[in-house]
């Protein structure tokens, strides 16, 4: 199983997930820097946290354009695998390839804390490690993590069980308590209708290691290692 890991200007996650894919886990991982645009090599491309290109303008509106992200785009398109962390997640949603939008968080103030949050479906290549109803702890870092998308929209996605974490309290109860911004039906994390890429705010790549006080996270990453062929053909 071959990663990729997007660099952008103004990334600062990136490290951290190969630290993951290629210390912890032993696969071979690139570095992508934002302007290639080859990305056939690759099984997993990760679009990590951080602010890219400054988060100017608005968080990920600029990445969006980049080589890097229009080649992410046909490689998911093929039906290969895509995880937008953080930052990750904002693009994702801002290039087309997950619904919705993510804005400023309810109190209007930068976030940095650990969450509960519960896995609401493990037929994913992502989360196949973990159980149905789980709840786990990651870290979330943000300001503009307050997903957001129309009634439409947000129907569609609980019809087609593409909501995959929402933000709990620890005994995985969704209350408008444990919801650190204001997402909308607590949504911390969703996937596309082919579940080939998924986008969350919470970062499973900073709760992978023992020494880092949690495993919560390496799941996720462990759980693509599990999946032989991708979703589409």
């Amino acid at each position: 199983m071959k990663f990729g890991v997007i660099v952008f200007p103004g990334a600062n996650c990136d490290r951290d997930v190969a630290y993951v894919t290629r210390d912890l886990l032993g696969q071979p991982t690139r570095m992508v820097w934002h302007e290639d645009s080859d990305l056939s090599d690759l099984d997993v491309v990760v679009v990590p946290g951080g602010f890219s290109y400054g988060d100017y303008l608005r968080c990920g509106a600029i990445a969006r354009f980049s080589p890097a992200m229009q080649a992410t785009v046909a490689h998911a398109n093929q039906g290969k695998w895509v995880l937008g962390i953080c930052n990750g997640f904002q693009i994702l949603t801002e290039v087309g390839l997950l619904p919705g939008a993510l804005v400023r968080n309810r109190d209007m103030q930068f976030i940095c804390d650990r969450v509960p949050l519960r896995i609401e479906r493990t037929t994913l290549p992502f989360t196949a490690g973990y159980r149905q109803g789980q709840v786990i702890t990651l870290p979330i870092a943000h300001g503009e993590g307050s997903y957001y998308a129309d009634a439409a929209t947000l129907a569609e996605l609980e019809e087609h069980q593409q909501v995959v974490l929402r933000y709990c309290d620890t005994q995985g109860n969704v209350t408008d308590a444990a919801n650190p911004n204001g997402s909308l039906n607590n949504i911390a994390g969703i996937c596309n209708r082919q579940g080939n890429v998924l986008g969350l705010m919470p970062h499973p790549e900073r709760a992978a290691d023992s020494l880092l006080g949690s495993t919560d996270g390496l799941a996720m990453f462990q759980s693509l290692l599990q999946a032989k062929t991708p979703v589409l053909a």
